[in-house]
C-alpha cells in the first residue's frame, strides 16, 4: 500500500521534495510535543486500573513500557500490547494476564471514545461523510457485487468456506471449550480482572478526565500540523475529525499505519480539495514525524529500563 501510494505521485517527486522543504516545522515541533503528552497521559493512567488489583507501575517504567509498546507496533500489529505488559511483569512484577486484561480495558474505552469521535463528526461533518461513504464504501462495494454476478464461483466458494469454518467449530467445540477451561483458564482469570478492574477506579472522574485528555491530545498532534503545509491551512477542526476517525482504522490494521494511514488521509485530504501534492505531503510527514518520534523514544527506553530497574525491585502490592 504505501508503494501505491508513494507509485501515484512518483512523476512529481521534485513537486513532493519542495513540498517538504517548505513545511512549516515548528508546527511539526508543536505536534510531537503533544504526541509525547499523550503518551506520557497513556502511562499516567495506566496506575488507575492496576491499582485496584494491587499493584502499581513506577512512572518511568509505565511510561517507557508504553513507547516500547509503539516501538514494537511498527514491527508486528498489537504486538505492542503483549510487549507492553511483558516489561511491567518483568520489571514491576505485575501479572502478565492482569496487565494485558488492563490494556485490553484501555482499548475498550478507546473505542467508545472512538464512537463518540464518530458522533461528533457525524453531527459536524453529516453531508461529507455521506459523500465519503458513497465514493468509498458504498460504490466499491457495489462493484464488487456485479463482479460476483459475473464469477457465481467466487460466490459459492465463499459461502462453502463460511460453512466448512462453522462446520469446524460445531465438531470441535468440546475440545475447543476444554483446550480454554485447561490451558487458558488462569489466563482468562486474569483477563477477567484485569477487565473488571474499570468498576474498582476509586477516581473515576479523573479517569475519564484523562482519557478524554489522551483523545485531545491526539485531535491537536494533527490539527496543529494542517499550519505547517500551505494547502492544507484553510482546513478546520470538523475536517480534523474526519481524519481522524478513518486515519485510526489506518493505524489499527496495518504495522503503525504504515502505508495504509497516509493513503485514507491523502484520500480525505483530496475529497477537500487539497491538491495532490500537498495531500500526498501532510500525511507523510504526519505520520513520518510520528514515526521517527517513537523509534527515537522508544530504543531509549529499551536502553534505561533494564539500567534503572538494575537490582531494584519496583513493584508495589497492596
Amino acid at each position: 500500500m504505501a508503494w501505491l501510494s508513494i507509485k501515484s505521485v512518483w512523476g512529481e517527486k521534485e513537486k513532493i521534495i519542495e513540498s517538504f522543504i517548505n513545511v512549516n516545522y515548528f508546527w511539526i515541533a508543536i505536534s510531537i510535543l503533544i504526541a509525547i503528552l499523550s503518551h506520557y497521559l497513556r502511562a499516567f493512567r495506566w496506575n488507575y486500573l492496576l491499582k485496584p488489583l494491587g499493584f502499581k507501575v513506577k512512572p518511568f517504567n509505565a511510561f517507557g513500557a508504553v513507547l516500547v509498546g509503539y516501538f514494537a507496533n511498527y514491527g508486528i500489529p498489537r504486538m505492542g500490547e503483549i510487549t507492553r505488559c511483558t516489561l511491567v511483569s518483568k520489571y514491576d512484577k505485575v501479572p502478565f494476564e492482569v496487565a494485558l486484561g488492563t490494556v485490553i480495558t484501555e482499548r475498550i474505552v478507546d473505542t467508545l471514545l472512538l464512537l463518540v469521535i464518530f458522533f461528533l463528526t457525524l453531527f459536524a461533518q453529516f453531508s461529507q461523510l455521506k459523500d465519503l461513504t458513497s465514493k468509498y464504501l458504498f460504490a466499491p462495494f457495489m462493484l464488487k457485487l456485479f463482479e460476483i454476478k459475473a464469477h457465481p464461483l467466487k460466490l459459492i466458494i465463499l459461502i462453502v468456506s463460511i460453512i466448512l469454518i462453522f462446520l469446524i467449530f460445531y465438531l470441535y467445540r468440546k475440545k475447543i471449550s476444554d483446550l480454554f477451561n485447561s490451558k487458558f483458564k488462569n489466563i482468562i482469570i486474569g483477563f477477567g480482572k484485569g477487565i473488571s478492574s474499570i468498576k474498582d477506579i476509586e477516581k473515576k472522574i479523573q479517569f475519564v478526565l484523562l482519557s478524554l485528555a489522551i483523545w485531545a491530545c491526539y485531535f491537536y498532534s494533527l490539527y496543529v500540523c494542517f499550519f505547517a503545509f500551505t494547502g492544507t491551512r484553510h482546513l478546520g477542526q470538523a475536517e480534523c475529525l474526519v481524519l481522524i476517525l478513518f486515519g485510526t482504522f489506518g493505524v489499527v490494521f496495518s504495522p503503525g499505519g504504515l502505508g495504509a494511514y497516509p493513503a485514507i488521509v491523502s484520500s480525505l485530504l483530496i475529497f477537500y480539495g487539497v491538491e495532490k501534492i500537498s495531500a500526498f505531503a501532510f500525511p507523510w510527514m504526519v505520520w513520518s514525524s510520528q514515526f521517527i518520534l517513537i523509534v527515537i523514544l522508544g530504543l531509549i527506553s529499551l536502553i534505561i529500563l533494564p539500567i534503572i530497574n538494575k537490582e531494584k525491585t519496583n513493584v508495589i502490592s497492596r
